[in-house]
Protein backbone atom coordinates (compact mmCIF):
# COMPACT_ATOMS: atom_id res chain seq x y z
CA UNK A 1 0.00 0.00 0.00
CA UNK A 2 1.61 3.35 -1.04
CA UNK A 3 -1.71 5.59 0.52
CA UNK A 4 -4.63 5.40 1.69
CA UNK A 5 -7.48 7.56 2.16
CA UNK A 6 -11.06 8.23 2.90
CA UNK A 7 -13.14 10.79 1.61
CA UNK A 8 -14.77 13.01 4.33
CA UNK A 9 -16.67 15.68 1.88
CA UNK A 10 -17.59 15.73 -2.38
CA UNK A 11 -17.15 19.59 -3.51
CA UNK A 12 -20.34 20.30 -5.50
CA UNK A 13 -18.27 20.59 -8.98
CA UNK A 14 -17.20 17.61 -8.52
CA UNK A 15 -19.63 15.62 -11.41
CA UNK A 16 -18.17 18.51 -13.94
CA UNK A 17 -14.22 17.51 -13.74
CA UNK A 18 -15.33 13.42 -13.46
CA UNK A 19 -17.22 14.32 -16.98
CA UNK A 20 -13.44 15.20 -18.12
CA UNK A 21 -11.89 12.32 -16.44
CA UNK A 22 -10.23 14.49 -13.36
CA UNK A 23 -10.17 14.33 -9.41
CA UNK A 24 -8.74 16.47 -7.82
CA UNK A 25 -8.00 15.49 -4.17
CA UNK A 26 -6.88 17.72 -1.06
CA UNK A 27 -6.69 16.72 2.37
CA UNK A 28 -9.18 18.56 5.01
CA UNK A 29 -6.51 21.05 5.76
CA UNK A 30 -7.34 22.36 2.31
CA UNK A 31 -8.42 26.49 2.46
CA UNK A 32 -12.08 25.61 1.76
CA UNK A 33 -12.36 27.86 -1.31
CA UNK A 34 -10.69 24.32 -2.78
CA UNK A 35 -13.10 22.26 -1.98
CA UNK A 36 -16.21 23.66 -3.88
CA UNK A 37 -14.28 21.15 -7.19
CA UNK A 38 -12.39 18.75 -4.82
CA UNK A 39 -12.80 15.60 -2.93
CA UNK A 40 -11.95 16.23 0.82
CA UNK A 41 -10.12 13.24 2.23
CA UNK A 42 -8.26 11.98 5.37
CA UNK A 43 -5.49 10.17 5.04
CA UNK A 44 -4.38 7.27 7.41
CA UNK A 45 -0.42 8.28 7.30
CA UNK A 46 0.32 5.62 5.02
CA UNK A 47 2.68 7.09 1.88
CA UNK A 48 4.94 5.79 -0.69
CA UNK A 49 6.40 7.50 -3.84
CA UNK A 50 3.73 6.58 -6.19
CA UNK A 51 5.20 5.33 -9.64
CA UNK A 52 3.84 4.13 -12.85
CA UNK A 53 2.11 0.97 -12.96
CA UNK A 54 0.70 1.38 -9.59
CA UNK A 55 -3.34 0.66 -9.18
CA UNK A 56 -5.59 3.13 -7.81
CA UNK A 57 -8.94 1.85 -6.47
CA UNK A 58 -11.67 3.79 -5.33
CA UNK A 59 -13.50 2.25 -3.08
CA UNK A 60 -14.45 -1.20 -4.53
CA UNK A 61 -14.33 -0.24 -7.76
CA UNK A 62 -11.82 -1.90 -10.77
CA UNK A 63 -8.41 -0.32 -9.79
CA UNK A 64 -6.83 2.07 -13.03
CA UNK A 65 -3.26 1.84 -13.73
CA UNK A 66 -0.79 4.71 -13.33
CA UNK A 67 0.68 5.92 -16.59
CA UNK A 68 3.15 8.78 -15.65
CA UNK A 69 3.43 10.95 -12.21
CA UNK A 70 4.15 14.33 -12.50
CA UNK A 71 7.84 15.99 -10.99
CA UNK A 72 5.95 17.43 -8.12
CA UNK A 73 3.26 14.59 -7.91
CA UNK A 74 4.75 12.80 -4.52
CA UNK A 75 5.41 16.05 -3.06
CA UNK A 76 2.03 16.95 -3.44
CA UNK A 77 0.51 14.06 -2.03
CA UNK A 78 3.04 13.35 0.76
CA UNK A 79 2.66 17.32 2.20
CA UNK A 80 -1.14 18.08 1.18
CA UNK A 81 -2.77 15.02 0.33
CA UNK A 82 -3.68 17.10 -3.01
CA UNK A 83 -3.54 14.97 -6.14
CA UNK A 84 -5.00 15.42 -9.99
CA UNK A 85 -5.86 12.23 -11.21
CA UNK A 86 -6.51 12.39 -14.89
CA UNK A 87 -7.32 9.56 -17.05
CA UNK A 88 -5.83 10.40 -20.13
CA UNK A 89 -3.44 7.83 -20.88
CA UNK A 90 -0.65 9.97 -20.74
CA UNK A 91 2.91 8.55 -20.31
CA UNK A 92 4.15 11.89 -19.60
CA UNK A 93 2.35 13.94 -17.08
CA UNK A 94 1.29 17.49 -18.66
CA UNK A 95 1.58 19.32 -15.75
CA UNK A 96 4.19 18.82 -12.83
CA UNK A 97 1.37 17.70 -10.22
CA UNK A 98 -0.66 15.35 -12.42
CA UNK A 99 -1.01 11.35 -12.24
CA UNK A 100 -1.76 10.41 -15.08
CA UNK A 101 -4.05 7.52 -15.22
CA UNK A 102 -4.98 4.77 -18.01
CA UNK A 103 -7.80 5.77 -19.92
CA UNK A 104 -11.46 4.87 -17.94
CA UNK A 105 -14.02 6.01 -16.84
CA UNK A 106 -14.00 7.36 -13.29
CA UNK A 107 -16.01 5.53 -10.68
CA UNK A 108 -18.34 7.81 -8.77
CA UNK A 109 -16.73 9.12 -5.36
CA UNK A 110 -18.85 8.97 -2.24
CA UNK A 111 -18.54 10.08 1.25
CA UNK A 112 -16.78 7.65 3.57
CA UNK A 113 -15.26 6.01 0.44
CA UNK A 114 -11.36 4.12 0.74
CA UNK A 115 -9.28 5.29 -1.75
CA UNK A 116 -5.86 3.51 -2.23
CA UNK A 117 -2.96 3.51 -4.23
CA UNK A 118 -1.24 0.08 -4.19
CA UNK A 119 2.07 -0.81 -5.77
CA UNK A 120 1.53 -2.44 -9.04
CA UNK A 121 3.76 -4.59 -11.34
Amino acid sequence: MRYSTVVTSIGPLLREFLAERIIVLFNEDAPEELWEFAVIHRPDGTFEEVRPGDLVCFGSHDPIRVTAVGEVANENIAALGHAVFKCNGNDEAELPGDVCLEEAPLPEVEIGQTIRIEAGD
